[in-house]
């Protein structure tokens, strides 16, 4: 048995720095990875869903000249949220964090982000928005993700050219863009299957967030479904974080993202430049249809499609790339 010390990407804005992981035990033999196909696979998933959580140990995190500690939460979660006004690159940085359990002790780095300066960020669901995952057919996506690795698994035709394009737009440096939120119902369970296939699709580098972890192979079959009020409150996190950026929001129609997007507008009715919800059935969603018309109406713009194609072409012709 091992500590397991999983750190996800934080952000910074001019005044405060959000770290935050999870700590639990492992057994490393069952870990994921990308190289395990079939049955070893399948059973690699499905022990993400048998971790057992470290409740009130002891975290601390290091970054540049800052050092605090904090305690793991009841599900193994633990929070880093500091002030913070010293001067910092746009970019991403790598910070370390610490911990101890009983005579043994680790350290795992991870990155936070400081946005370049833009007028653009970008917040994209997951499943079915840019991953294929057949949301609308339960067992399909149950089968499908225990069946299939990242390497297996495909991304829609021309989703990752869109997301470039909104990456890089309107920035003029090479090596700037603009920044990137994941926000999905799937559970931080399944954190390094999604980055891992993120970057082997060369997708924009996002800060990802997701779900409330589940410690049990009876959650495994509910994974991504539920309540999705979650998904709200990390979105309204981000962008009252960053309040000086225009949004893009990414979602499709498997789910609840029009109306969850259009709650967003609501609260935050200077923020959002655009709306893009994905068609994944063969005929558009009369009430999600309805939603969209009613944010035009705000002087939001939006674009229902099936193929990414069509929602380059809507970019294109709103100058958002």
């Amino acid at each position: 048995m091992k500590l397991d010390l999983k750190l996800y990407r934080g952000y910074v804005n001019d005044e405060e720095l959000v770290v935050f992981g999870h700590l639990f035990k492992s057994w490393a033999p069952d870990k994921y990875s990308i190289d395990k196909k079939g049955i070893k696979h399948a059973y690699a998933i499905l022990h993400k869903f048998r971790i057992k959580p470290l409740e009130n140990f002891e975290v601390k995190l290091k970054f540049r000249d800052l050092e605090v500690s904090t305690k793991t939460q009841e599900d193994g979660y633990f929070r880093f949220t500091i002030p913070y006004e010293e001067d910092l690159e746009p970019g991403w940085h790598e910070y370390e964090v610490t911990c101890k359990m009983y005579d043994f002790g680790m350290v795992e780095k991870g990155e936070l982000l400081k946005p370049f300066p833009s007028k653009l960020g970008i917040i994209s669901d997951i499943d079915d928005t840019f991953l294929i995952s057949h949301s609308n057919s339960f067992f399909k996506k149950l089968y499908v993700m225990l069946s299939k690795n990242i390497n297996k698994r495909k991304v829609f035709d021309d989703v990752v050219k869109h997301y470039r394009q909104l990456s890089k737009a309107g920035q003029d440096e090479a090596h700037s863009s603009n920044s990137f939120f994941f926000v999905s119902s799937s559970e931080w369970n399944l954190y390094d299957f999604i980055s891992e296939f993120a970057d082997l699709h060369d997708l924009p580098k996002a800060v990802i967030k997701l779900k409330k972890i589940k410690t049990g192979l009876r959650d495994f079959v509910k994974s991504g479904r539920g309540n999705h009020d979650h998904k709200f409150i990390k979105i309204k996190d981000i962008i009252s974080f960053y309040p000086h950026i225009k949004y893009v929001l990414l979602g499709d129609d498997s789910q609840h993202d029009a109306y969850l997007y259009e709650r967003i507008c609501k609260t935050f009715p200077m923020n959002i430049k655009a709306v893009y919800i994905r068609q994944t059935k063969s005929k558009q969603n009369g009430k999600v249809q309805k939603v969209l018309a009613n944010l035009e109406t705000m002087n939001i713009s939006t674009c229902y499609f099936r193929d990414s194609e069509k929602a380059i072409h809507h970019s294109e012709r709103e100058h958002l790339i």
